[in-house]
């Protein structure tokens, strides 16, 4: 069950539920007030559900350091907070959380640190758990949807006990699966008192040094605290192999491993030392299985523990029960056959205003610095019009760089390529960049009113907020000339002529200017009465022009192309690049 109405009473014990639904509800069961975030999958459905609580104030933020200063503020302010992001969020939050670590929390704050080992939706596979040991704040790792849930109450009430921040790293896997959840009421949770507190909430040096003293104190309490922890479990089978565990890797190693005791720490950091090494102490062989680094091995090492983990287990992607089976049993994974399976790559849906652009992009052969969204799939063939992708926001900075590095002319023939939600993000600051530094970057932002690739969430170009409620939108056209743009260009990315035309001049001039390419994404504009396309193949003679287009809906057919009607959604761009009129529509 979805948690979608908080009105609904509940009706049965359990209820089958993601592990995001299941921290969403158990942040209502803690008495959580604000739940603040920036979407990135695998999180963005914990921010979804939160919203739909009363109780709750959710929103989302333009990024996910604005998404944890405001989580602070209202911490500070006695309110319990929830503060969701993917892995590489935490990076953008990284400046906040390192130094609200020294400050402590009023009300309690959890951090939800969604990672991604295996890159199902992510530019890298960090191990964010590093993090809360730089931090020296502690770090939750449930393994399914009942623990999300128990595990992010238990974390309200450590954060408040121990006057710190507390990380719930997730992973995709626990993420999106579903288990059985035993829910509960809410307990309702009063605000703290709000009492002014400068030595304990204003970093200056003079203060930073007095609560690095409690920091390092308050850790050997979370380490005391965590040897006793509940959430530690050991289960004791044959003690010839002793395996040591956290989070979604604990399920993989149930699956197949029938006769080994195991060790699951639910609190892997500050690390319960003596109870590891207790346990370490009754078996023959110690195995450490986790996903991504030897963040638990290291730790074990250092001690002197003699175990067995990365020169078995990869640092690399996923662990999978087969794997398990493989390296302890010996027993080699059943394949099936997939040689004819057809890859399914992904791309961009049938009717998207972003096609238009690449192809206009790739017909002008010029160098694409490219960002993180729905856009990032122009860089897949046909339409192959992108150079690099590194990080959110990062289009137009790479941009300028490129063009510092090798002249004006270079900038000729270079564009960055920017989203609506991407650039309200961390896209500002590098435009700003640009025009400081006398950059001539063209830059294009690619306005389709939605934050796309993470599921459509508002954001503060939509004009919405998360609960649907209309707000003011920021203005683009406006923004950018504030910051020292004073070539902007609004045009519609289907008008493939008047495109194309205004990347040519604006190339050509020596300032910067910005084109935004307003369209709305297909799937939240969908017209009831839209017929799809045709192809009249009479008069089609097997150029192949559109397929360059890289739309799903276009197919080849002998010499010659078809529409899938399942797939066209007559947009009529195809019609627009066929040379001889083939493709028509009585719409």
């Amino acid at each position: 069950m979805t948690i979608e109405n908080n009105e609904r009473k509940v009706v049965a014990m359990k209820n089958l539920l993601t592990g995001n639904e299941a921290i969403a509800r158990g942040a209502w069961e803690a008495g959580v007030n604000v739940v603040t975030a920036y979407p990135g999958t695998p999180s963005t459905e914990i921010t979804k559900n939160a919203a739909c609580y009363e109780e709750i104030y959710a929103e989302w933020s333009p990024n996910e350091k604005v998404a944890l200063e405001v989580g602070i503020g209202a911490s500070i302010a006695g309110a319990r907070v929830l503060v969701a992001m993917k892995h590489v969020g935490v990076n953008v939050a990284a400046d906040p959380l390192l130094t609200f670590a020294y400050t402590g929390v009023n009300g309690g704050l959890v951090l939800v640190s969604a990672d991604d080992p295996g890159m199902h939706s992510s530019q890298n596979e960090q191990d964010n758990r590093y993090y809360g040991k730089m931090a020296k704040i502690p770090i939750l790792e449930p393994a399914n949807s009942q623990e999300a849930k128990d595990y992010t109450k238990l974390a309200f009430e450590i954060s408040e006990k121990f006057d710190t921040p507390v990380i719930l790293r997730i992973t995709t896997r626990v993420a999106h699966s579903q288990s059985l959840v035993e829910l509960s009421e809410r307990t309702n949770v009063d605000l703290k008192e709000y009492v002014k507190n400068p030595a304990k909430y204003i970093m200056t040096p003079a203060n930073a040094r007095n609560r690095h003293v409690y920091v390092e104190d308050r850790l050997l309490k979370l380490k005391e605290y965590n040897e006793t922890n509940a959430i530690n479990k050991i289960e004791w089978a044959s003690k010839k192999i002793g395996i040591i565990t956290s989070g979604i890797s604990y399920q993989y190693i149930k699956e197949v491993l029938k006769d080994v005791s195991i060790m699951k720490i639910g609190m892997s950091f500050p690390l319960p030392t003596d109870l590891i090494t207790d346990f370490a102490s009754q078996v023959e062989e110690v195995y450490v299985i986790e996903e991504l680094e030897p963040f638990i091995e290291d730790s074990l090492k250092v001690l002197g523990i003699k175990v067995i983990g990365k020169e078995v287990f990869s640092n690399i992607g996923e662990i999978h029960a087969e794997t398990i089976a493989e390296k302890i049993l010996d027993q080699k994974p059943e394949h099936l056959e997939s040689d004819d399976i057809p890859v399914r790559p992904p791309v961009l849906c049938p009717g998207c205003p972003h096609r238009g652009v690449f192809y206009v992009l790739n017909k002008l052969k010029v160098v694409v610095t490219g960002d993180i969204g729905c856009y990032t799939l122009g860089s897949a063939p046909p339409l192959s019009s992108m150079d690099t992708t590194i990080c959110m926001g990062a289009s137009i900075g790479t941009a300028l760089g490129m063009e510092k590095a090798r002249g004006k002319e270079f900038a000729q023939n270079l564009v960055a390529v920017i989203g609506d939600s991407t650039f309200i993000h961390s896209g500002i600051t590098g435009l700003i960049d640009v025009v400081y530094n006398k950059g001539t970057t063209t830059t294009l932002i690619l306005d389709n009113r939605i934050t796309g690739m993470t599921g459509h969430q508002h954001n503060p170009v939509s004009g919405f907020t998360i609960k649907g409620e209309p707000t003011k939108e920021v203005n683009l056209e406006l923004l950018v000339k504030a910051v020292g743009i004073e070539r902007v260009v609004t045009i519609d990315p289907f008008d493939l002529k008047g495109l194309e035309e205004t990347l040519k001049s604006e190339l050509k001039i020596d300032e910067p200017s910005v084109i935004i390419c307003r369209r709305p994404c297909a799937l939240i504009e969908k017209k009831k009465d839209v017929k799809p396309l045709k192809v009249n193949l009479d008069e089609c003679i097997g150029c192949k022009m559109c397929l360059k287009l890289g739309c799903p809906g276009i197919v080849k057919v002998d010499d010659k192309v078809r529409i899938n009607p399942t797939q066209c959604n007559g947009c009529g761009l195809c019609a627009t690049v066929c040379p001889k009129g083939a493709i028509k529509g009585d719409n």
